[in-house]
């Protein structure tokens, strides 16, 4: 049972891409937070199409329909197609950073309007190592999630005087869905482990906390950071 700083009962929060990976695992840590389960809490799924930026202020509307706007909202939608420089067309870059990148900013402003009304609000982004280093066979990837780092602090200076913080998480890696092609190979994956001060890779759980830190109001007084969440891959 959580109280104080991090309760989140009576809290709205909305999560894209909560279906699988790192937006599921964020669910579950929101939803345990704010007594969903256990106190007569309710959730709703909504199933919408995030591939047009042109469409958020239906998405925003469909989000808000079953408990009202949200006051937290999680931008966890993603993809990385995982193409060598060369074989990226127009189609695929202009899907990563319309999904990766746009989105968020396009959904985040649908829905920020209630928030400053009520003077409290919290966006989280899901930023990347790629926001910061560059990683073979991803050049619209980490053009987006280097968009994402800066979109969360200019997100945090036009909306934080209002009371909506703006902060992003920024994920080691971590075994879902969309980093499959990675832990598939044994020897990349221990690789990957070893470039860490902790030794390991992720595991979904240890999302968990920051996640519902950035999401409380233990974090009121945090705007515009991206968190790395790495195990100290940065920091070697």
């Amino acid at each position: 049972m959580m109280s104080g700083p991090f309760d989140l009962k009576g809290k709205v929060a909305a999560v894209t891409g909560a279906s699988s990976g790192i937006g599921r695992e964020i669910c579950l840590a929101l939803a345990a937070a704010g007594d969903v389960a256990t106190q007569g809490g309710r959730a709703a799924a909504i199933v919408a199409d995030l591939s047009d930026h042109h469409n958020t202020d239906a998405v925003a509307a469909a989000l808000s329909e079953p408990f009202g706007a949200p006051d937290i909202l999680v931008n966890a939608a993603g993809v990385n197609h995982r193409e060598p420089w060369n074989a990226v067309t127009p189609k695929t870059w202009d899907a990563a950073l319309s999904l990766n990148l746009a989105i968020p900013f396009f959904l985040g402003r649908s829905l920020v309007l209630p928030m400053m009304e009520r003077g409290w609000g919290k966006i989280i982004n899901i930023a990347s190592l790629q926001s910061e280093r560059a990683f073979p066979n991803s050049i619209p990837y980490g053009a987006s999630k280097g968009g994402v780092a800066q979109l969360t602090r200019a997100m945090a200076e036009a909306w934080s005087a209002k009371g909506v913080g703006g902060n992003a998480i920024a994920p080691g890696f971590f075994p879902t869905e969309l980093t499959a092609p990675v832990f598939a190979n044994p020897d990349i994956a221990q690789a990957n482990a070893a470039r860490t001060a902790i030794g390991r890779n992720g595991e979904l759980r240890d999302l968990r906390g920051l996640a519902v830190f950035l999401a409380a109001p233990a974090s009121d007084y945090i705007t515009g950071q991206v968190i790395f969440i790495d195990g100290g891959f940065t920091a070697k």
